[in-house]
């Protein structure tokens, strides 16, 4: 296993504390946050809270958990945000497009036509210039509107997980 404790990597911005303290939705294990940069609206990211540079790097038990994870997370962007499908995508290694060395599955709420034929989904990961789904040249969010998405899911995020809890 290629982990380390989530303060090894100080140079991964998902390492750091004050990224992790904006997650909306967290287990033991994996946290999810809200995308700073959204291709579309309820683009967000699920984590690894421990560094993981690859998918190749969980265990099988934490691959489960981390697809069950982003269910929920998926759940709460469909229902936040009004959309109909979603699309998930992790970027695993330098030649497939990954910037930040550190595992990261993108959740993208989708609606019919809300991205312009002309910049179609599949074409943005494979555009390796300013387009990349992991790209530092999209434009980001304010700090105000961030904190008020992240606000929005979290109290979202905490309704979904009371309704999923079984009664006793």
């Amino acid at each position: 296993m290629n982990k380390t404790s989530v303060h090894a990597d100080s140079l991964c911005p998902f390492c750091r504390k004050d990224n992790l303290a904006k997650a909306f939705l967290k287990t033991p294990y994996f946290s999810a946050i809200y995308n700073i940069a959204p291709v579309v609206p309820g683009h967000s990211l699920v984590i690894p809270n421990n560094h993981t540079r690859s998918l190749f790097d969980l265990t099988e038990q934490e691959l489960g958990e981390m697809m069950v994870f982003a269910r929920r997370v998926t759940s709460v962007l469909k229902t936040v945000f009004g959309c109909d499908g979603f699309d998930w995508s992790i970027q695993d290694g330098e030649s497939a497009g990954q910037t930040i060395p550190h595992l990261h599955l993108h959740i993208i709420p989708r609606k019919p036509s809300d991205i312009p034929v002309s910049e179609e989904w599949y074409s943005k990961l494979s555009d390796n210039n300013n387009k990349m789904l992991d790209s530092q040249q999209r434009e980001r969010l304010g700090e105000v509107e961030y904190d008020a998405i992240t606000d929005k899911l979290t109290l979202a995020s905490a309704r979904f997980m009371q309704e999923e809890k079984p009664n006793p």
